[in-house]
């Protein structure tokens, strides 16, 4: 008799689903990325709208999800998307990216960050510490706590989903309640009128802040800086969609996975604004952009707990990415393992071990994305992975136009919010912030672009393999 093959098991409900929503778009980014938007757009005005921009494209692309996860709820989730409303080329492009920067950078530059953090506790773990130089490369103590992490997650979701989701839930609803807190603190104990007022005199104007003062932008300069400044903020609310990756663990996938994309993201946005409007009442603006290492949380952390607010941030930023990196390991594995299924990925990574996870999917995330922490950029690989983001969100959702065209005759038991006026929205806004990154930031935004367009001789060469 045969052995039955083991199964992805229905364990997330609604709301360990929106916790991977959450808890995969809440990391570090929230208390580093305001002190270069600053420095960009030189206003308070110009903070809120940076963030709220941001907001409104990250629920507006979560809820046209809805629709395509209600159509396909697999394991997959937007590499199934664009395989099904485009073709198998398309599809393998956004998994080739995923693995070799969305996800795995993703993982790097959140446990890079888990690191950093680590050192305010334990300077030992400083990146400053050189521990041993190999190939030219010098190896630090920060680096090797990141890969450590990695590793440690990877092997904690080889026991099951049951460990993954309960690593989740916990880090997440722990790190929402504390982040709720310290803008509620920051405006019980701190907040200043004054400082609020005098921040609000720069308005809604775009222009850079130096050391020396303000510069003004001539020409679309403005809108390039406007770009620049949402890599940041838009990293910091990536990820909401790898809730789309574990389908084929969700209960009643073709409702929980819509519901959970609007109230991830939604919370997430919230309370991500909350926090700027928190940071111009008790900082100004000068603070802000320069804070020391642009951890603009540390300094309104001091401000508002003093000495030990520097203590308190780096304790919750562990916690915070810890629990990022769980949602964003957990999830990324399935896309790889249902690549595999397509013959488009290694064969074997297309097999679930006995607690029903792929083990060998999540193995090799965990090597790649180590190789990508002894790069130790957590810049370079946020610019690297948001330009590739974008893209794909922008063709996920032009699919949603396709499949109501070429496929009218799929059952929808969801349908995308305000269609067709809000996906074109999010499509046009999207392509407008790309063309101007490519412009504005070229040093990391073409290569990213070389890097997709390589997965290209690498699926035909994959096709034949496989056809052999």
């Amino acid at each position: 008799m045969s052995q039955e093959q083991p199964s992805f098991k229905r364990s997330f409900r609604l709301f360990d689903a929106t916790m991977i929503v959450a808890g995969s778009m809440i990391g570090s980014g929230i208390f580093i990325v305001s002190s270069d938007i600053v420095r960009n757009v030189g206003s308070t005005g110009g903070l809120l709208l940076v963030w709220i921009l941001t907001g409104l494209l990250t629920v507006a692309a979560a809820v046209s999800y809805g629709e395509l996860s209600g159509m396909f709820p697999k394991a997959g989730g937007q590499y199934i998307y664009l395989r099904e409303a485009f073709n198998p080329l398309v599809g393998f492009l956004y998994g080739w990216s995923f693995f070799t920067v969305i996800q795995t950078g993703s993982i790097a530059a959140v446990g890079v960050a888990f690191s950093k953090f680590s050192a305010y506790l334990f300077p030992v773990l400083s990146e400053k510490n050189i521990l041993f130089s190999v190939l030219g490369l010098h190896i630090s103590a920060a680096q090797l706590t990141s890969i450590a992490l990695i590793i440690f997650l990877s092997f904690i979701n080889t026991r099951g989903v049951q460990y993954g989701k309960y690593v989740q839930s916990i880090f997440t609803v722990t790190k929402l309640l504390a982040l709720f807190g310290l803008v509620v603190f920051g405006f019980i104990l701190t907040a200043n009128t004054e400082t609020w007022h005098h921040n609000w005199q720069t308005g809604f104007s775009i222009q850079q802040l130096t050391s020396s003062g303000f510069l003004p932008y001539t020409g679309w300069a403005a809108f390039g800086a406007i770009a620049a400044s949402m890599v940041g903020s838009l990293f910091s609310s990536d990820s909401w969609n790898n809730v789309t990756f574990i389908a084929g663990e969700i209960q009643n996938p073709q409702r929980n996975i819509g519901l959970s994309l609007f109230l991830g993201t939604l919370i997430v946005t919230s309370i991500y604004l909350l926090a700027n409007i928190m940071y111009v009442s008790v900082l100004d603006l000068p603070a802000i952009a320069f804070a020391e290492n642009d951890r603009v949380g540390v300094v309104a952390s001091q401000h508002i707990f003093g000495e030990e607010g520097t203590m308190i941030v780096a304790i919750f930023l562990m916690i915070s990415t810890f629990g990022c990196d769980n949602g964003l390991i957990l999830a990324g594995a399935r896309v790889y393992y249902t690549m595999a299924n397509d013959g488009l990925f290694f064969k074997k990574v297309g097999e679930l071990n006995k607690n029903g996870v792929p083990e060998k999917a999540l193995w090799i995330q965990c090597v790649w994305a180590s190789v990508l922490c002894l790069s130790g950029k957590y810049g370079e690989l946020l610019d690297y992975v948001i330009f590739a983001v974008l893209i794909f969100y922008a063709l996920t959702i032009l699919g949603i136009i396709r499949l109501r065209i070429k496929k009218p005759e799929l059952e929808r038991p969801y349908k995308a919010f305000g269609y067709p006026f809000v996906p074109l929205l999010y499509i046009f806004t999207a392509t407008c912030i790309c063309v101007l990154l490519l412009i504005y930031k070229p040093n990391y935004t073409w290569p990213g672009l070389g890097l997709v367009l390589l997965g290209i001789p690498v699926f035909y060469l994959l096709k034949k393999i496989s056809e052999v």
